[in-house]
């Protein structure tokens, strides 16, 4: 008996901690289960073709609102080709509704629903012969057609028997979290991907929009098991691991001892990743945050919208003012990467008051600035209230919104250009000082990614794929046709002049480039700056030289050109730790 379990990320660096996890928990079995990871950028003709060279006995799919349409997809050309193969779903797309995911795919045989590790266990014992039988499995939804034997699997069947064949079990009682067994033997196939890895499950919150609403339980596992698996992390000195836990601060105690361990243990490489709730935080873990190595941890923080009635509408505790000081504080000690969250369609939050969430936001300088869309996940309570704010959202997968009472779709369409320029000319890190710079020259932050996004639209440029110095050009061009098209000539001048310097000191931090941009050619009388400068004792090879008619700092600082002439050597052997942007070091003239 072959077991398949079939993973589909959205990326390539992504990996499934679900997959991992029901493999090691299943561990007298493991020599007849096999593991598979796709993204959905594979051909689904791809992913068909290695399932069915796998010839497997039992397949089963992890499924999320990012895959299951191409997963739906290829289990439904698996059965034409291997009639035979029992097919089974679990995770959250399809077990709110198992009665209507078995129900609409013909494919399908049987889903595990919720919580999966001992389902799975009990559901791999049966078709080895050795367990329950599937109608004494609790969490399970099936048809006939799962069964070893379809004609006696239900014979007698005492669970509710519903329509078309298809039996629902009873609810599957959590296990303790320190049952579950760490899922990760070896780190070789997780090279350049990040790992996952849960310290707990459950969130104490309730926000509308999220699955972990409907479950307030927190289990959380013994701090000795979690020390033990993280120094496995630490010893094998893994890029990034990403805690999946909704809100890892709910319990103060576990995320300092964690904090601690990490900052006791720290091999100078890993990088830790946490999902918090930023107000929870005090005195004793800002201090204990601001200790840790830069770059060895980066916080993720669900904002979501600081109108006061969004925030109350959608069942969700927060106090702004108190995440605007602990993000300021992380902030000042530049050791920690920050990433701040809003969703766009929220009820009773309009285009302007998603503006002003944006400019609260944006005010506290995250690292990143993820704008989200509202989906209204099944089973959510957010899919109660959509009649109450008139949300209307898609109806297949991610589900997500298309209008609300106070948000139009023109409105929505404008958002997703602001969204689309802020992942382009903010969260990239790419246009540190530009992006500074042009700041000056609008009210609001939310007004420049805005014009920006329309300016990309009208120049016919939002559908093309540009390369990175592309980026450049255009937002020259927005520059000097949109933002400078009032200013006085003589003073244009010396903005257009500043602007392209400041752009060129963005490119340098970055890379050295191997070819200069159009708008600014190489001077012949600076190509032996090398040779002539007095450079501190360092590889040649990891460093560039260049010369600026502008203090580019203090211009950016000011909004306004500002002439100092400046020789500036770019370090790429010492990058900062959170931007990767190269060291800067003054050079005499």
């Amino acid at each position: 008996m072959k077991i398949l379990l079939v993973a589909v990320n959205a990326k390539y660096i992504h990996s499934n901690l679900a997959v991992y996890s029901l493999r090691a928990y299943v561990k007298k079995y493991r020599n007849n289960i096999e593991l598979a990871e796709y993204t959905i950028n594979n051909q689904r003709e791809d992913i068909l073709k290695e399932i069915y060279k796998k010839n497997a006995d039992v397949v089963a799919f992890s499924c999320y609102i990012w895959n299951i349409e191409i997963i739906t997809q290829v289990v439904a050309e698996l059965k034409k080709i291997q009639p035979e193969v029992k097919i089974w779903f679990g995770g959250p797309e399809v077990s709110y509704d198992a009665k209507a995911s078995l129900s609409k795919i013909s494919g399908l045989d049987g889903i595990i629903i919720g919580e999966g590790e001992q389902t799975f266990l009990e559901l791999v014992e049966y078709y080895h012969g050795n367990g329950k039988e599937l109608k004494q499995i609790d969490g399970l939804a099936f048809k006939e057609s799962a069964g070893i034997n379809p004609k006696t699997v239900c014979e007698t069947d005492t669970a509710v028997n519903l329509a078309d064949n298809i039996t629902v079990t009873s609810d599957r009682r959590p296990l303790s979290l320190d049952d579950i067994l760490f899922p990760y033997e070896e780190t070789e196939a997780f090279k350049n991907k990040i790992i996952y890895y849960e310290s707990s499950r459950g969130c104490p919150f309730s926000c509308s929009y999220c699955l972990s609403s409907i479950d307030k339980r927190v289990r959380i596992r013994n701090i000795d098991l979690v020390k033990k698996e993280l120094q496995f992390f630490i010893d094998h000195r893994v890029t990034q691991v990403k805690f999946v836990d909704r809100t890892f601060n709910c319990k103060k105690e576990h995320a300092i001892q964690v904090w601690q361990y990490l900052k006791d243990n720290d091999n100078g490489f890993t990088n830790f990743h946490f999902e918090i709730a930023a107000d929870l935080l005090d005195e004793e873990e800002l201090a204990l945050l601001s200790s840790l190595r830069p770059g060895q941890v980066q916080l993720e923080i669900g904002v979501q919208s600081t109108n006061p009635a969004t925030v109350h509408a959608i069942h969700r505790k927060m106090d702004f003012n108190r995440i605007s000081q602990n993000v300021m504080r992380i902030r000042s000690e530049h050791n920690i990467h920050q990433h701040l969250d809003l969703i766009a369609g929220l009820p009773l939050e309009d285009y302007h008051s998603f503006a002003k969430s944006f400019n609260d936001v944006y005010q506290l300088k995250p690292d990143q600035l993820q704008l989200g869309f509202l989906k209204v996940l099944k089973g959510s309570l957010m899919e109660e209230d959509t009649k109450a704010y008139g949300i209307v959202a898609y109806d297949t997968p991610p589900y997500e919104v298309l209008k609300t009472s106070y948000l139009s779709f023109g409105e929505v369409l404008k958002l997703k250009s602001v969204c689309e320029m802020i992942e382009i000319y903010y969260n990239s890190g790419q246009f540190v000082y530009t992006i500074q710079f042009l700041e000056h020259f609008f009210d609001k932050p939310f007004d420049l990614y805005q014009e920006l996004g329309e300016f990309y639209e009208k120049s016919g440029q939002e559908l093309l794929a540009h390369s990175r110095i592309k980026r450049y050009e255009i937002l020259l061009d927005f520059y000097i046709n949109n933002v400078l098209k009032l200013i006085q000539e003589e003073e244009k001048q010396d903005l257009i002049a500043v602007f392209k310097e400041i752009m060129v000191m963005d490119l340098y931090l970055r890379e050295d480039l191997k070819s200069r941009p159009s708008f600014s050619p190489n001077p012949l009388k600076y190509k032996d700056l090398r040779d002539r400068c007095d450079i501190p004792d360092m590889d040649r090879k990891d460093i560039h030289i260049e010369f600026f008619h502008y203090n580019i700092a203090a211009s950016c600082e000011a909004g306004r050109a500002i002439k100092k002439d400046d020789l500036l050597l770019f370090d790429y052997s010492n990058r900062d730790p959170l931007s990767r942007g190269a060291k800067l070091v003054p050079l005499s003239l």
